[in-house]
Order: C-alpha cells, then sequence, then structure tokens
C-alpha cells in the first residue's frame, strides 16, 4: 500500500495542482477525445474533487493550466495502454491485490464496528475476576453431543441455583484442568488447583462470547452457560474494580522452597514482616531489595517488573496493587502461590481518553473474533439486497459422497461427480452442486477427523458467504462511485508510474551518454559564482602563527607545512585547500579578496587566516560537481520531449463548451 500511495501521489501531482469548483454540468458529457477516445467530466471532475481541500475559486488561467497538466497526464495513460502495459500479468496481479485492500473496508459495518468500538472502552474502564466450570464441547460437534453438554450444563447451573457449593462442582464436574491439583511428575512439579479462579482480566484477555457474558453478570452472581469456541461456560464473577491499566512495579520477593514446614514458612513470614518494617522505619528500598530479595533477576534493577496488565499475575498480586494510589507507595507483605512478596508502584498508565483510545481499539477489534458481527452484518444486507434462495436437500447429499479421505487432504470429488443440481441462488445467479465440489477439493487440508456432517456444513457456509461477497465485489464501482473513481487513480498512477519511469526518471540516470550531451549542450547554466583559489590555516596555538607564515613565506608546500608543525602535536594546524565561495567559510566573508595572505581573525578553533593564490572567475561546473541538478533538469528536458512526442501521436479536442460549463 506504501508504494501505490507513493505512485498515486505522483499522479495526483500531475492533476491535483490546482483548486477549484464548477457549475452545472453532467458528469457524463465529454469534455475532450485523446485520439478518438473519449473522457468525461466525471473523470477529470474526480481527481479535480479531491485535491479541491480547501474549496477555493479559480480564475481561468488557473482552470486552464490545470485542464493542461489533466492532458498530459491522460496522454501518458493512452500511451501506456496502447503498449499493453495494462494487460501484463504483473500488473493485473498488482492491481488485484490493490483492489482486494482497497475493497476490504465496504465489507466491515462501521456502525456495528463503531458499537463495537464503544462497547470495548466501556469494559476497559473496568476489570472482573471470574471463575468458571468448563463443559468442553468441539466448535463442530454434532448435534447429539451438543445436546449431551448442554443437558450437562445446564443440570450444573441447576444443582448451584439449588444451593450447592460452586467451588465443590468446579472440583467434580469442569473439564478445566487447572481447577483441580496436579500431581508432580517427571514433566512438571505439583501445582495446586486454581478452583476455577481465572484471577483478573479486561476487554480482548478472553474469547468475546466469555468475555461478553463475565461483563454482563453482576458481582456474586453465575451467569446463564455460555458458548464459546471451546464448549460451555458458567461464569461467577467473584469481583469487578475500577480499571488498573497498564502498571510498572517493583518487588521485594521472598520464596517458600519446595517442601517447607509450617515452621520453615512462619520463620519467611516473620523474616518479611521485619524487612517491611526496616523499610517503615527509612531503610532504602534498592538496598533491601538488593540485601534480601529471592528474585534477583529483577533485585540488579531494584525489583523492578516489566510493564504489565491486570491479566498477567496472580490475583492476589493484583489486588495488593489496587490499593496503591501514588508513586512509590508499597504494599504491606502479601502471600501468593509463589511467596511472600512486598510491593512497590513505580508507574502507572490509566486507561486512556475515547478520542485517544479508539484508533487503538478498532485496531484491535478487526483482528478479533468480534469483527465477525460486522462482516455478519454485511452478509445479511448483501441477501436483503440481491436475494437469496438455498436448496439445502442439495447441500445435504454431500453428507453421503464426502469421505474422511478429506481429512487426508485426498479427496478427489470423483464422488460427487453426478451432483449437479441447483445448490442455491444468489439474485438470478444459480450456483451449482459441481462448484461446490470443485471448492471442496481445492480447499481440503490435513487436519483432525470429525464429523462428516458438520465438516460439509461449515464449509458450505464459507463457501456461501465467498459467493455473496463475490456478488457485491462485482458491483461495488457500480453502487459506489467513490470506490470506481479510486480504482481508476490506482490503475491509471501504476501505469503512469511504470511508464514514467522508464521514459524519464530511470532513463536520466541510466543513460549517461544523453546525460553528457544535456550538460554539454547547457553548461552555462550551472555555473559557478566569484571564488578564490586559498588555502585557509587553522592555527591552535597563537604562538605558532609566526612559524606558520615564516614557512609560507620559503614557498613549503601545504602538506610539509603540516608535517613541520604537527611534529609533536597533531592538533596544532589545520588547513582547508580549494576553491571557494565567499559562503563556503564564514572567514571568506570577512577578508578582502585579493592575493596574498589576509589578516589573521580569532575564532573558537583558534586563529584564523587565509592564503589567497589566485581569483578564480566564474566558469560552468564540471558534471561530477551538478550532477543532482543537471540530472533533475534532464528528466524534465525528456519529460517535456516524450509530451511534445505524445500530443504529436495522439490528438486532442477540448469542447471548450462543456469546459466554459465547468468553470
Amino acid at each position: 500500500m506504501k508504494r501505490i500511495t507513493f505512485r498515486v501521489l505522483l499522479m495526483l501531482t500531475f492533476t491535483g495542482l490546482i483548486l477549484g469548483s464548477w457549475a452545472q454540468v453532467s458528469n457524463n458529457e465529454v469534455l475532450m477525445t485523446i485520439a478518438g477516445k473519449g473522457v468525461t467530466v466525471e473523470e477529470f471532475m474526480s481527481i479535480y474533487q479531491k485535491n479541491n481541500m480547501l474549496n477555493k475559486t479559480i480564475d481561468q488561467d488557473a482552470l486552464n493550466e490545470y485542464l493542461d497538466l489533466f492532458i498530459n497526464f491522460k496522454l501518458k495513460v493512452r500511451e501506456a495502454e496502447d503498449l499493453g502495459l495494462d494487460t501484463v500479468a504483473s500488473f493485473t496481479a498488482e492491481l488485484a491485490g490493490y483492489r482486494e485492500q482497497l475493497a476490504k473496508p465496504y465489507f466491515i459495518d462501521e456502525a456495528t464496528i463503531d458499537e463495537l468500538i464503544q462497547e470495548a472502552f466501556d469494559r476497559s474502564e473496568q476489570d472482573i475476576r471470574a471463575s468458571h466450570i468448563f463443559i468442553r464441547l468441539s466448535p463442530d460437534a454434532l448435534p447429539e453431543d451438543t445436546n449431551a453438554a448442554w443437558e450437562k450444563v445446564t443440570g450444573i447451573r441447576q444443582q448451584i441455583a439449588n444451593g450447592e457449593n460452586f467451588e465443590t462442582l468446579v472440583y467434580e464436574l469442569s473439564d478445566d484442568p487447572s481447577a483441580r491439583d496436579r500431581e508432580a511428575n517427571a514433566q512438571q512439579p505439583f501445582i495446586k488447583g486454581n478452583k476455577g479462579d481465572l484471577g483478573y482480566f479486561t476487554v480482548f484477555d478472553m474469547v468475546y462470547p466469555f468475555e461478553s457474558a463475565a461483563y454482563e453478570t453482576n458481582e456474586n452472581q453465575v451467569s446463564q452457560p455460555i458458548r464459546s469456541e471451546y464448549g460451555y461456560h458458567l461464569i461467577k464473577v467473584t469481583k469487578k474494580q475500577p480499571a488498573m491499566g497498564k502498571v510498572t512495579v517493583a518487588h521485594l520477593y521472598r520464596a517458600i522452597p519446595k517442601g517447607a514446614t509450617a515452621k520453615d514458612s512462619l520463620g519467611i513470614q516473620q523474616k518479611i514482616d521485619s524487612i517491611y518494617t526496616m523499610m517503615q522505619n527509612g531503610a532504602s528500598w534498592d538496598s533491601l531489595v538488593k540485601l534480601y530479595s529471592d528474585d534477583k533477576g529483577s533485585a540488579a534493577r531494584g525489583g523492578t517488573l516489566p510493564k504489565f496488565g491486570v491479566n498477567r499475575m496472580v490475583p492476589e498480586f493484583i489486588e495488593a496493587i489496587y490499593q496503591l494510589n501514588d508513586i512509590e507507595d508499597y504494599s504491606k507483605p502479601i502471600l501468593t502461590s509463589y511467596g511472600w512478596h512486598i510491593i512497590r508502584l513505580e508507574e502507572r498508565e490509566r486507561v486512556m481518553p475515547f478520542n485517544e483510545a479508539k484508533g487503538e481499539l478498532k485496531q484491535k477489534i478487526i483482528k478479533d473474533s468480534r469483527s465477525q458481527l460486522g462482516r455478519d452484518v454485511i452478509f445479511q444486507k448483501i441477501i436483503d439486497e440481491y436475494g437469496l434462495k438455498q436448496f439445502l436437500p442439495a447441500k445435504e447429499e454431500f453428507y453421503s459422497v464426502v469421505t474422511d479421505s478429506i481429512f487426508l487432504g485426498k479427496w478427489n470429488g470423483s464422488a460427487a461427480s453426478g451432483l449437479q443440481k441447483p445448490l442455491f441462488k444468489i439474485s438470478d445467479k444459480v450456483t451449482a452442486q459441481s462448484e461446490f465440489t470443485a471448492y471442496l477439493v481445492s480447499n481440503q487440508k490435513k487436519g483432525e477427523k470429525k464429523s462428516i456432517q458438520t465438516y460439509v456444513n461449515s464449509q458450505y457456509d464459507n463457501f456461501l458467504h465467498e459467493k455473496l461477497m463475490m456478488v457485491e465485489n462485482q458491483n461495488l464501482e457500480l453502487k459506489y462511485p467513490e470506490f470506481k473513481a479510486l480504482m481508476h487513480e490506482y490503475r491509471d498512477g501504476i501505469l503512469l508510474f511504470d511508464l514514467t519511469d522508464k521514459n524519464v526518471w530511470s532513463k536520466a540516470v541510466k543513460d549517461t551518454t544523453g546525460l553528457k550531451a544535456f550538460y554539454e549542450s547547457n553548461k552555462s547554466n550551472y555555473m559557478w559564482g566569484r571564488r578564490v583559489n586559498a588555502s585557509i590555516y587553522t592555527v591552535k596555538n597563537p604562538e605558532a602563527v609566526v612559524t606558520v607564515k615564516n614557512f609560507l613565506s620559503t614557498g613549503l608546500s601545504d602538506d610539509d607545512i603540516l608535517l613541520e608543525v604537527n611534529h609533536d602535536s597533531l592538533d596544532i594546524l589545520t588547513i582547508q585547500s580549494g576553491k571557494f565561495s565567499g559562503k563556503d567559510n564564514p572567514v571568506l566573508e570577512k577578508i578582502a579578496w585579493k592575493p596574498g595572505i589576509s589578516e589573521e581573525m580569532k575564532t573558537d578553533d583558534g586563529v584564523v587566516f587565509v592564503n589567497i593564490r589566485e581569483l578564480v572567475k566564474p566558469e560552468p561546473k564540471e558534471l561530477n560537481e551538478a550532477r543532482g541538478l543537471i540530472t533533475a533538469d534532464y528528466q524534465n528536458y525528456l519529460e517535456a520531449q516524450w509530451i511534445k512526442d505524445l500530443r504529436m501521436k495522439y490528438p486532442v479536442v477540448v469542447d471548450k463548451e462543456v469546459f466554459a460549463k465547468i468553470k
């Protein structure tokens, strides 16, 4: 996109230099013909309007200049078309890629996205602590498996409603392995179960259905069963807090060793309490951390941990941070599953105001599963606009012809060769079973085996959505004039960029013979002003000035003088030699320009004087001395010659009456 944006900006440089407005004229009227091919007012004005940001009125001369630039631009595009550059595979592929990017916003409902942005912002202002009971269920589960899971989860919720303990049911029935203690083995140490407690989280920390259910459930209440891509959940919200935001904290940590006895644990608690007392009595935080913290990695930097959000630490740690209001406030000793901590607040980054946060929130939403809500709205709008009729029995025939080989990526579709019935109809276009067969064959991949019925249904939905998008995609130019205009600009921009690069920009750099000939014909345009052939002497030690001048009087060269003066020290004398203009060195602007040695001047660098050997008259710059400027002028020359040739090749006729209406 960066590359094409650059191209379009270049294109608009040729066409969009003037600002203005136009009066009564039809967009379909032909403004001009180029070699017999018409250019409408709409095409001319779409780019003109794009640059009319200040809405200024323009005079006739300005409009004529704009028209002239536009004609030059269209001549180049016509040349590219006649050369067949718009049919080259690389061009069509590149333009298709840009079209795909430009079309994406038309397949997301902005109103829905705006609602999701507001919802996400509102949720970001609150942190939630919750526990859950989880019943595992594949997203592709068969109806009978889904029903069984539903009955199980609703039964558990009824038990909770009848007064049974939530944590007890977690231990007995949840499919979340982290809920229960996990014994030590060769791969892992003993891990204590969390009893379903997920700690604190905020927006985007959980899958969207889970997040929504948690935010919609009151504190100390249990949600209705909610299904996510992993299965069913019953969510118990245990705490809701104003958002912590992002924080940087430091901690002093005392570990509880594996296998510690009650006596050992008491001793560790007493030690952390004594450290806390020392802290209250004025002992330095950094010194205490270095002496006593068992987290040696953070101790070297005063106990400071990387910045984190509410879901990155165990809940006891987060709850201690909630109590810290000011920078360098520190907590009482708190116990977590890892050991004892004293926590100090180093920095807090609160939730940004809505206007500052909405851009980042939008990007997160577009990447998140919740963005599907915006696409679903678009799908329904397409269905409402074009109409959709499905022949579901035709879909169900695939249940018996698709085999498990499709999960190995080896289903060849031969068993479905006889399926030729209509599958669905969008507007007046019928999609047949054979097209779905081809889709299944081309989109199969190795994966986990699942129900054929579930798989076919899922692929059918994807296929239908793809077809709906295709119908809408084919009509974007008809429905949205701004999209049509933008695609036209991109198309012409790519053609213009590539052809101009070939005929002007790269040619000016590569055509060394032509560049040299252009220079020889125009060298009087690249003149040096009045200059001097001189040496500028800067002497750091004033006592050495006489020595330097004595060497000069004997005719000693600058190189030899440097060797003599800087024999013991390398920075007593520096010499700049060559041809100089007045602006090349401030000293040259303060002395009289005449042959010989100038007066001495004191500067911050030492004593400075100049030996002017001769006055140099104005003369042309060598090619290498002004190559950048000469190359730019040569490009302008090539551009002008190219335009001249194109105007000879392609006759341009402007309808003056139509042009007058635009004015």
